[in-house]
């Protein structure tokens, strides 16, 4: 035996008390028009060939069995999980962990019990190809898009057996499709993968199915594909997409009536874009434009899979779960500066260092902050396991805080409904829609913050203008001094757009020709002085702060109530740092993104108290300025500021580049 299920029994009608008789001619009536009655016979006795069920197998199984095929060979390996669960069209609750051959086969007979179905549960290799081919009248691929190697040898084995194949890939949301008949071009000749390494044969084989590329222009996130990884993004209506076109492709084949073209055609449809194109593309791959795309297909493949971010792990206990979620926690600069050290089952320590460093002022305020968005990042997820989240600052020694955390199971807890959101929430420092807040907005986010903290908006044209102003003179004084040059130097990441630790310079808003000038401008400190001095850094100025600053809905001013005693100052920095987490998230949740901007508040702190952070005078008077403008922006209440910033609706929901996070693995201390 070849390793499978010859001929399954049929399934006698169910649902009523007395069984409904199939009938073949009853059930596909339906069809008739599009198809005469001899047509629909001659479907009733031919016999595909479907390698693999999962995105697309499955749906061409059933779209055919739909047309009235009469006969299939298929054959797959795999069993359903729940990640199948967005396109597969047998991935449901009670199908997970069922081998998926078992699973479509039972519903393709549920379809039409007179099926002569035969099951390939071992899937398909050299051994049984000739078995699962023998009197096949067209094949319909299926495979795994990354089985390159399986599926050269398939299609070698059915141009020498002469039967006709369909390739119909889900690529966004659209397809694109080719067909293979007996005496044309061949796979080989078309894909030409024959002698590449692995990578390029998987950008080979992705291009030429989709020689125009309709989806680039609305990928949103391409730190989900990587091909080196075997890994990319798939949508069910792109799945039924290919079951269409594919059993279009079918039924002209087996009724001998359409035109078929084969390749060097090629065919792509897109219902986002709403573009179809039939191209022909003689030497298909070696065609000079494609081997052109396939060059810069190779640099961006490599490129994608350099920024992909890792699928999470399954977390082997709540406590994974929940600290693999509290590493999103936000934190200055992407520096991430707490690690875990796990105590038992309940329980845990984080250590938060702070930096004390120009931008961590007022004794560490920004990373006390932090700590306290990384606490409520921990009940928020802990409320999904059932658990509670009760903290207790242990003390700070060198400059580490260490705060115990107590995650309790507890009946009475339901989910947070911000926890979806804590992976989604992110900075945006682009340009955003200027549409004004709703009051139903405005009351949601002045909610999240409790009655500790309070919001000041600034809208308008003109409160837009003063917020910008404030921000921009920050930032114009963080240019000009040494100190922050070092930590930009650090913190900047030229090399990836989604970065572990720091920021990607991608995400800085910048075009493409002011992100190479203010490379070359970084490589040394007197450039960047000299720059300074003669203006040339207004540019990244207008691009990074202006510009974004006067688009957006609105800025905001988040003050304290009223100001801590000096022993309860950490207490209360943690407690602001939880508010402003669920600011961030109810934002986030609202469909708004946002900006933090601490420079100014940075400067006029160190004006405020003559603190000596440079000896350059026009610095100094700047940031004496500065801080006037940030007492007269919080009505005189410039020292209670916690928190200021800009948000709106995003122009684009397509995410270029991110600050993502290190591993757990990294971020876990030992025991």
């Amino acid at each position: 035996m070849d390793g499978r299920i010859e001929n399954l029994a049929p399934i006698e009608g169910e649902g009523s008390d007395e069984a409904v008789r199939f009938s073949y001619e009853e059930a596909f009536s339906r069809n008739l028009g599009w198809v005469t009655a001899a047509e629909q016979q001659i479907l009733r006795r031919k016999r595909i060939a479907i390698a693999g069920l999962g995105g697309v197998g499955g749906s061409h199984l059933l779209t055919l069995t739909r047309l009235g095929i009469g006969a299939f060979r298929i054959a797959d390996f795999d069993c359903f999980e729940l990640a199948n669960f967005n396109r597969q069209a047998g991935a449901m609750m009670s199908t997970i962990g069922r081998p998926k051959a078992t699973v479509l086969a039972e519903m393709a007979r549920d379809i039409n019990p007179e099926l002569e179905l035969e099951v390939f549960p071992h899937g398909i290799d050299e051994s049984n190809l000739d078995a699962f081919l023998a009197g096949v009248d067209c094949y319909v691929d299926s495979l795994d898009f990354f089985e390159l190697d399986l599926r050269l040898k398939l299609f070698a084995r059915l141009d020498a057996l002469g039967i006709p194949a369909i390739i119909a890939a889900p690529i966004g949301m659209g397809t694109g499709y080719l067909v293979f008949m007996p005496g044309g071009m061949s796979f080989e000749r078309y894909f030409r993968l024959s002698g590449l390494p692995p990578e390029k044969q998987r950008v080979n084989f992705a291009l030429g199915l989709t020689p125009r590329g309709f989806q680039r222009r609305y990928l949103v996130d391409a730190s989900r594909i990587d091909l080196k990884g075997k890994r990319g993004p798939s949508t069910g209506l792109s799945c039924e997409l290919c079951a269409g076109v594919a059993a279009a492709e079918v039924l002209k084949i087996v009724l001998k009536r359409g035109t078929v073209r084969a390749a060097p055609w090629y065919h792509q449809f897109d219902a986002y874009r709403c573009k179809w194109v039939r191209g022909w593309l003689p030497g298909g791959n070696a065609n000079p434009l494609q081997r052109l795309k396939l060059a810069f297909g190779y640099r961006l493949s490599e490129k994608f899979s350099r920024d992909a971010v890792p699928p999470a792990p399954r977390a082997a206990s709540d406590l994974d779960y929940i600290l693999g979620q509290a590493r999103w926690a936000p934190s200055g600069d992407n520096t991430q500066p707490w690690r875990f050290e796990i105590q038992g089952e309940d329980d845990l320590t984080a250590h938060v260092k702070a930096k004390l460093d120009l931008f961590d002022y007022k004794d560490g305020e920004p990373t006390l902050l932090a700590a306290g968005i990384l606490l409520e990042t921990m009940r928020i997820a802990a409320s999904t396991r059932g658990r509670g989240c009760r903290w207790r600052h242990l003390g700070e020694t060198g400059g580490v805080h260490r705060i115990a955390v107590h995650l309790p199971r507890d009946p009475r807890i339901v989910e947070d409904p911000l926890a979806p959101f804590i992976q989604v929430r992110s900075v945006d420092r682009r340009s955003y829609k200027r549409t004004a807040l709703t009051a139903e907005q405005k009351a949601a986010l002045e909610a999240a913050l409790g009655d500790d903290l309070a919001v000041l908006w600034h809208e308008g044209a003109a409160g837009r203008w003063q917020a910008t102003r404030i921000s921009a003179r920050g930032a114009d004084i963080r240019l000009r001094l040494r100190q922050a040059y070092d930590i930009h130097c650090e913190i900047l990441d030229w090399q990836h757009d989604f970065a572990p630790r720091g920021l990607p310079v991608r995400s800085l808003a910048l075009d493409p020709a002011t992100r190479r000038l203010m490379r070359w401008v970084m490589r040394d400190w007197r450039r960047m002085d000299f720059m300074n001095r003669i203006g040339g850094t207004r540019l990244a100025l207008l691009e990074m702060d202006v510009l974004p600053g006067l688009c957006c809905a609105a800025h905001f001013t988040i003050l304290r109530q009223c100001r801590p005693a000096d022993g309860d100052r950490i207490r209360s920095l943690l407690a602001a740092g939880q508010a402003l987490q669920r600011f961030w998230l109810v934002a986030t949740r609202l469909g708004l993104v946002m900006q933090p901007s601490f420079a100014p508040l940075w400067f006029a702190h160190f004006s405020r108290y003559g603190i000596p952070f440079t000896t350059d005078r026009a610095i100094l008077a700047k940031s004496a300025r500065l801080a006037a403008l940030l007492d007269a922006e919080a009505q005189g209440r410039g020292e209670d500021i916690v928190f200021r910033g800009r948000l709106g609706e995003p122009r684009s929901r397509r995410l270029r580049a991110r600050s993502v996070r290190e591993e757990l693995s990294v971020l876990l201390r030992p025991r």
